[in-house]
């Protein structure tokens, strides 16, 4: 089997069990992916497959979602990623690759400082408004943000199902407005799209399997499990860096 096919495969089943499940799973998916696909339009590759299982995951948890929590976190985003679409359209692959691996040395250490402080200021308005500007750049810049969006919803205090209904709506809103800077860069086109389209089984299997186990964890257990694949993600990607 291709090399190329075999890394399409595995980052349609992270994505599609990460999606489904636990989330903050991101950040594996470009390492493998940039195996076989040099630079950037490893995030053109990708963003397909998170718009549709975004479109999947936002029909199935379509209530229980925390509005409030969107409101602060979402309009922002927008910023972040005209920001960061102007970063990429200047960055060499060697630059592109140093600049992910920095991003997620900077969310492994923000992580840290938080659990050694009192979190309760994330429930302040304009930290949500913060968060969402470095979410979006994060989300545009190296499709990693999924542990910065799970900490933040994690210290609101959310249920089980509140939580897992706000995130997947925030990235399906996230992930759409990507779509024309993506275009604009070039970077989304006929043979990206034709990529995504043959990691479609690993996405189907990955989906599955994250929504079975999704039912059978209580919320402390996916928790931690989250913050244990962040911390793997990042340093395998600030390998790659």
């Amino acid at each position: 089997m291709d090399i190329a096919l075999v890394c399409l495969l595995a980052a349609g089943l992270i994505t599609g069990f990460s999606k489904f499940s636990i989330g903050g799973m991101g950040a594996l998916i470009l390492p493998i992916l940039l195996i076989a696909f040099p630079g950037p339009e490893v995030l053109a590759i990708t963003l397909p497959m998170y718009i549709l299982t975004d479109i999947l995951a936002a029909g199935t948890y379509r209530k229980n979602i925390d509005w409030s929590v969107l409101a602060r976190l979402v309009p922002l985003c927008a910023v972040g990623i005209a920001v960061g679409a102007w970063l990429l359209s200047g960055l060499s692959n060697g630059h592109f690759k140093l600049l992910l691996g920095c991003l997620i040395l900077g969310m492994l250490i923000l992580g840290i400082l938080l659990d050694l402080r009192d979190t309760t200021f994330m429930k302040l308005p304009i930290v949500g408004h913060l968060m969402g500007a470095i979410t979006g750049f994060i989300s545009m810049t190296a499709n990693s943000a999924g542990p910065l969006v799970s900490l933040y919803l994690m210290e609101q205090k959310l249920s089980k199902e509140s939580y897992i209904a706000t995130r997947a709506w925030s990235f399906f809103l996230i992930n759409l407005f990507k779509v024309p800077f993506f275009l604009h860069l070039g970077l989304l086109h006929k043979e990206t799209l034709w990529f995504g389209v043959q990691a479609l089984p690993g996405l189907a299997v990955g989906g599955f399997l994250g929504y079975w186990l999704l039912r059978r964890l209580e919320f402390k257990q996916i928790k931690w499990l989250i913050r244990g694949m962040s911390t793997l993600a990042a340093v395998q990607l600030f390998g790659f860096g």
